[in-house]
């Protein structure tokens, strides 16, 4: 699953952010679902806000937090047969990026917060989402698949994390998304624990 991430950094980027108020430059250390978070979609390329945490378009509540179903991930595996996600599978594609995400591990209680970040040069890491427009409000989800490599022994799932080629096929509508981010390129290390209302840099500062 993907429950917290960091938001990315797009300076110097060609996207389009001339729609969004959000500062897109890593200034959030602790973005949690129902927080607004940038994604991207269309071609060329623009930035948007949108709600992390998909409402569907049919629903008829009357406010975002009469929703309450946990809709901030969708399993890449089945999403395009489920109600809730079934509509903006083909014509919802966006990619949400993102500067890393924490996972945790260990007993309950006693939980060990890692973070993970790119393995190389770049600055984000591009995940795979999809979004719905509710009402006026534009909300969204974080694709996850069976974890692979550094994060498969601390949990079995993990965010779809997109290289170059597998956005553009995402983005194209393909249905062709069983390998998608089974070759992401990741790092990790452990972080103190934190508050659900912690927030700064040193939240992603290695401990021993």
């Amino acid at each position: 699953m993907c429950g917290r991430i960091i938001d990315p950094n797009l300076r110097n980027t060609e996207v389009d952010m001339s729609q969004i108020k959000l500062d897109p430059f890593g200034v959030r250390f602790n973005v949690k679902p129902t927080e607004t978070v940038v994604i991207l979609a269309k071609r060329p390329l623009v930035a948007m806000e949108a709600r992390w945490g998909l409402i569907p378009s049919w629903f008829d509540g009357a406010r975002a937090k009469d929703w309450k179903a946990a809709t901030f991930n969708a399993r890449i595996e089945d999403a395009r047969d489920k109600s809730t996600f079934r509509q903006v599978w083909r014509h919802g594609r966006c990619l949400v990026p993102v500067g890393g995400f924490y996972e945790w591990s260990g007993p309950k209680g006693a939980r060990q917060p890692h973070f993970f970040h790119p393995a190389g040069n770049e600055a984000n890491l591009y995940l795979a989402g999809l979004a719905s427009r509710w009402h006026d409000l534009l909300t969204c989800t974080i694709m996850t698949r069976v974890a692979t490599g550094a994060i498969g022994g601390l949990h079995d799932r993990m965010p779809v994390i997109l290289n170059a080629d597998e956005q553009e096929a995402w983005l194209g509508s393909s249905d062709e998304v069983a390998a998608l981010g089974s070759e992401a390129m990741l790092t990790h290390h452990p972080v103190a624990p934190f508050g659900l209302n912690d927030d700064g840099p040193e939240l992603i500062e290695r401990v021993s």
